[in-house]
């Protein structure tokens, strides 16, 4: 008899990925502790050697999560716009979401990392106003699990539903045989 972790991935996920963003606005409010100057348009600060911990934490736990969910989901692959059209239900959504996801997974890790090695510096740097990096990619890592979720569960659906097809498909091919 096999168990379903179904359950337990997606909250695994889910929860990843909301300490991932708590972790990026945690590393923006560090970063913005430490001193800063604005002159025009620059902005110059210090950075915060605790901003960078955390942001490096909040990208490592977006990259974890995605792993986990897409390795445990499995691949769901259309090759062709005729293939998607006929495909059921649950293989259109988790195409779907997967591609969000790996969209939104491109932004959010982009802007953190931007945003951790800003703070990686060991001296003081000036650039054109802050970005608030962090906080966006923190925001995103949200966002990042509810399409990852969704993907691993209509994933898992897809997989299930093809089994069934098959093991339906199986005993009725050997009749005609």
């Amino acid at each position: 008899m096999a168990k379903n972790y179904g359950f337990l991935i997606c909250i695994l996920v889910m929860v990843m990925d909301i300490v991932a963003g708590i972790l990026g606005i945690q590393a923006e409010i560090a970063q913005n502790k430490e001193k800063h100057m604005k002159v025009w348009i620059f902005d110059c600060r210090y950075p915060s050697y605790q901003a960078f911990k955390l942001g490096l934490a909040a990208v490592i736990l977006l990259a974890l999560a995605h792993t986990i969910a897409n390795l445990l989901g499995g691949c769901i692959c259309v090759r062709s716009k005729e293939q998607y059209r006929s495909a059921t239900a649950n293989r259109q959504l988790a195409v779907a979401f997967l591609i969000f996801s790996w969209i939104v997974l491109a932004v959010a890790f982009s802007m953190l990392i931007i945003g951790t090695l800003a703070n990686s510096r060991s001296r003081q740097s000036c650039g054109i106003l802050n970005h608030r990096f962090l906080v966006i990619g923190g925001i995103l890592c949200f966002i990042h699990g509810l399409f990852t979720v969704p993907y691993y569960v209509s994933a898992t659906a897809t997989r299930r539903e093809e089994k069934r097809q098959q093991d339906n498909l199986g005993p009725a091919a050997a009749r005609h045989a």
